[in-house]
């Protein structure tokens, strides 16, 4: 037999070897269905993870001194780190795959929660805030292409993806409240649960397949678009002072919230703040889930005047000392919220060109980001100065007042983005539509 003959062989033979092995190894694997469920486990741990600090900011406060500016920096720098992470980064899982990315985002996600459990300082604590910025950047992006990618047949796997970080964010508020209340070691019992999780999630990820297709390019194509086209920029001025209000009041809610609860019900009992983070996420969610297929437009009316209705409610209560009522008026707010926000969002973005599509919606979120941060730190400044109920009630008479700037603005043209809308293809709802926004798009 000749030499070239014998290096054919060794190659079929290798080859049929190799095929062996691959197969051997995928019996291994998680299934499709079961890898989708898993996606949506990590996303669900990723924004518990983050709302699972607002809760404790009080104990924080207490155990290292600082003032009511530093806790809204706390939330402000995580708020920039993810602005920053997702811009950059947001697309990397479709060059490098969705389980690289996963797996450094939960290794990220679980180096914050060592490092909460070692803090000795505010210095440890915006670290860990930073650290919890850069994983939840990793990991909404991955995980919603990844959930994309292998969602099953069914109606139940879009509302899956939706609801998955709103429901991390709402029950990551109430699950730390009550362990930081009931639990012992409340500043590091709810931490050592959740490193177990994102170890958790590590093994979880280690067992999928890898569900995207990798197209490799340039650095130069993580560059974020942003971009309002043209025929967008009416419908993106009307929808500016909406997206303002309803992520100023989330950014007050998730850093001065569960302080002002506690004021509210005159109670230490941090359970309280958990409660309140639940009401206003998990209601904005269901409200959005509830009007995900009516006309935009419509909806997002209809979101700023509840909205508006939720703010008097709550100023009412402030203003009177009522804690059965402050709860109230922080449920109409949510249901307010997440629809407000969604209706925004669609109006906009449904008079884009497909091609524009992309640009419109960083631009969104860019908005939306930072008016979740800025005025959470303006906040913040004014309560160390005027105090918190009186911050508070400022903050929602400007709240009310840009929402009724948009709902002014939307009836004046409302007939004509309805025609605009019926002219276009309605886009996707926002995923996440009672959290902050997941990801721009790649």
């Amino acid at each position: 037999m000749s030499a070239s003959m014998r290096r054919h062989e060794l190659r079929d033979v290798n080859a049929s070897g190799g095929a062996i092995r691959d197969e051997q190894w995928r019996r291994f694997l998680l299934p499709e269905g079961l890898s989708f469920w898993a996606a949506a486990a990590i996303a669900f741990l990723a924004f518990a993870a983050n709302a699972a600090v607002s809760p404790l900011y009080r104990v924080y406060q207490v155990q290292f001194g600082f003032s009511a500016t530093t806790l809204t920096s706390l939330f402000t720098v995580y708020i920039v780190v993810l602005l920053v992470t997702l811009l950059f980064f947001g697309s990397l899982s479709d060059q490098v795959g969705r389980r690289p990315v996963l797996l450094a985002g939960l290794a990220v996600g679980a180096v914050g929660c060592g490092v909460f459990l070692g803090a000795h300082g505010v210095g440890s604590l915006f670290a860990a805030r930073a650290l919890q910025g850069v994983a939840v950047g990793l990991i909404s992006g991955a995980a919603s292409a990844a959930m994309l990618d292998l969602r099953p047949a069914g109606a139940a796997a879009p509302l899956v993806s939706s609801v998955a970080p709103t429901g991390g964010q709402a029950l990551g508020a109430l699950g730390s409240s009550v362990l930081a209340q009931y639990a012992p070691a409340p500043t590091h019992f709810v931490w050592w649960v959740l490193l177990g999780a994102f170890l958790a999630g590590v093994a979880a990820v280690a067992a999928m397949p890898e569900p995207g297709t990798r197209r490799m390019g340039r650095p130069s194509s993580l560059r974020p678009q942003i971009r309002v086209p043209p025929e967008a920029r009416g419908a993106f001025a009307v929808a500016a002072p909406c997206l303002v209000a309803v992520w100023g009041l989330a950014g007050f809610y998730l850093s001065l919230g569960p302080s002002l609860a506690a004021q509210q019900t005159r109670s230490d009992n941090l359970t309280w703040g958990g409660v309140l983070i639940l009401l206003f996420t998990g209601l904005g969610a269901a409200g959005s889930v509830a009007l995900a297929k009516r006309e935009p437009s419509r909806v997002m009316l209809g979101g700023c005047l509840v909205l508006i209705a939720g703010a008097v409610v709550t100023f009412s209560s402030i203003r009177t000392g009522t804690p059965a009522v402050f709860f109230v008026g922080t449920a109409v707010a949510g249901l307010g919220f997440g629809p407000a926000f969604m209706g925004a969002y669609r109006v906009v973005v449904a008079l884009a060109v497909p091609s524009d599509r992309a640009g419109l919606i960083t631009a969104v979120y860019i908005v939306s980001y930072l008016a979740t941060g800025i005025p959470a730190v303006i906040g913040g400044i004014a309560t160390s100065r005027y105090g918190l109920s009186e911050t508070a009630l400022v903050y929602l008479v400007v709240v009310a007042a840009l929402a009724a700037v948009a709902v002014i603005l939307l009836i004046s043209r409302i007939r004509g983005a309805e025609r605009a809308v019926r002219r276009t293809n309605c886009p996707d709802p926002p995923p996440g539509p009672g959290t902050v926004p997941p990801c721009p798009p790649t």
